[in-house]
């Protein structure tokens, strides 16, 4: 029996955030979600985090400067969650002992529309 695929109506709303990410060393795509992930778990913890349904979509490198690294980023959330997602990544200040900053620049509803606006 071949399994259906859920109709538009019962599937899980999607926002996208478009995040800010700046860094003391370089750092891969595999290091931003791991960063991510262990900022929403130490302040949310675990049951409450499986519900964002997180996930890094783009990552953009934007330039060097001479003390950071900068970067853009587009991160899939579930809708209604989204301000629980930005305060745990403005709570995040450390990665591996190296200083990281991540602030939102915006919110929007489909992935072209956050690298239109915002990127």
């Amino acid at each position: 029996m071949k399994l259906k695929v859920l109709p538009p109506t019962l599937r899980k709303n999607k926002r996208y955030l478009t995040l800010d990410i700046k860094s003391e060393v370089k750092h891969n795509k595999d290091d931003f979600v791991l960063a991510i992930w262990d900022s929403c778990i130490r302040f949310w913890g675990e049951q409450e985090t499986s519900n964002f349904d997180l996930w890094l979509m783009k990552l953009f490198y934007d330039d060097e400067s001479d003390d950071f690294y900068h970067y853009r980023a587009v991160l899939k959330c579930q809708r209604g969650y989204e301000e629980e997602v930005r305060a745990a990544l403005a709570l995040s200040t450390r990665y591996n002992n190296k200083k990281i900053n991540i602030t939102t620049i915006g919110l929007s509803g489909t992935i072209k529309s956050a690298v239109d606006k915002y990127i």
